[in-house]
């Protein structure tokens, strides 16, 4: 059997006024998030570490870092592992209340299959492949741990399984600090992938 690509979604942010904040900068984790991060570098001890990957956003750089210093690696910032593009970004966005409550917001979701409001979801699988197999030959061998959002894991994880890719949100496979691990055969191609959750007892209750 050959390696695994760890694809780690980053922890908790500081965000109590629930901001939609998507690809801008300066989002930092909560203490929580933070405690999360630590959580999942205690879980990776037992990997067979080779290399530390994460999207350029704050919150997936920090989420990276006790990772990366537990296995005396550097971070390598991967671009192809950002949040993807939504054009509520920067506003307040919940189910029931937000930006989706007014109708002028409603002209950007006429096709829930691309999406319309955002990065097409052929394009996140593509970007996530690309970065899967750049983790590949990057960890040499061993196993390695790319940093990402929770939209583009999702997406790729449903590519992968074959499911379709339209869903709802809020029954996505992928809480705060949560690993879906893709294994690679003796080729170093996908052949089996599982979850796991190691800061599930630092969810957030509510």
């Amino acid at each position: 059997m050959g390696a695994t690509i760890h694809f780690l979604r980053h922890g908790e942010v500081e965000n109590p006024e629930k901001i939609l904040y998507g690809r801008q900068p300066g989002w930092r984790l909560s203490d929580r998030g933070q405690d999360m991060a630590v959580a999942v570098s205690e879980w990776s001890k037992n990997l067979p570490l080779g290399a530390v990957l994460a999207s350029p956003l704050q919150r997936a750089q920090e989420t990276a870092a006790p990772v990366a210093k537990v296995h005396g690696l550097p971070i390598h910032t991967e671009a192809r592992l950002i949040e993807a593009t939504n054009v509520f970004e920067g506003q307040k966005f919940e189910f029931g209340s937000g930006v989706l409550k007014h109708p002028k917001s409603w002209r950007h979701l006429y096709n829930p299959w691309k999406p319309s409001w955002g990065e097409p979801y052929e394009e996140q699988i593509s970007r996530m492949l690309a970065s899967l197999f750049a983790a590949r030959d990057l960890a040499e061998g061993k196993d390695a741990i790319c940093v990402s959002h929770q939209l583009p894991i999702w997406i790729l994880r449903s590519a992968i399984e074959g499911r379709k890719l339209i869903h709802d949100p809020r029954k996505r496979q992928c809480t705060l600090a949560s690993v879906t691990s893709f294994v690679l055969d003796d080729e170093g191609m996908i052949s089996d992938f599982y979850y796991s959750e190691p800061a599930k007892h630092l969810l957030p209750t509510k």
